[in-house]
């Protein structure tokens, strides 16, 4: 089992950037595909990105297309989002995720074994 722990969220104005981090416990953490989520007030949780064991495939949303981008590092158990040119309509709780399927990356909340307890991200306009 895997446990999960985001950080980097904050108060942030339209137009700027911020990067998450997710540390994850536990010696097997290179044997996950990892995502990111986010949950508005009211919306259901929606897929941001993902990534493969080794980092080298990656799947975004469209929406986040070209301004995020996702990482990890295998050394440090951690897998990193980087968000550029942020957008108001983009505040929300941002989770990450491990998927056992190491040979997938996903889009699907059902995919994901194991869930961080998110960290809040607010962009003001």
């Amino acid at each position: 089992q895997v446990q999960l722990v985001e950080s980097g969220g904050g108060l942030v104005q339209a137009g700027g950037s911020l990067r998450l981090s997710c540390a994850a416990s536990g010696p097997t953490f290179s044997r996950y595909s990892m995502g990111w989520f986010r949950q508005a007030p009211g919306q259901e949780r929606e897929f941001v990105a993902a990534i493969n064991l080794t980092g080298g495939r990656t799947y975004y949303a469209d929406a986040v297309k070209g301004r995020f981008t996702i990482s990890r590092d295998n050394v440090k158990n951690t897998v990193y989002l980087q968000m550029n040119s942020l957008k108001s309509e983009e505040t929300a709780v941002y989770y990450c995720a491990a998927n056992r399927d190491m040979f997938a990356i996903s889009s699907r909340t059902t995919a994901y074994n194991y869930w961080g307890q998110g960290t809040q991200v607010t962009v003001s306009s």
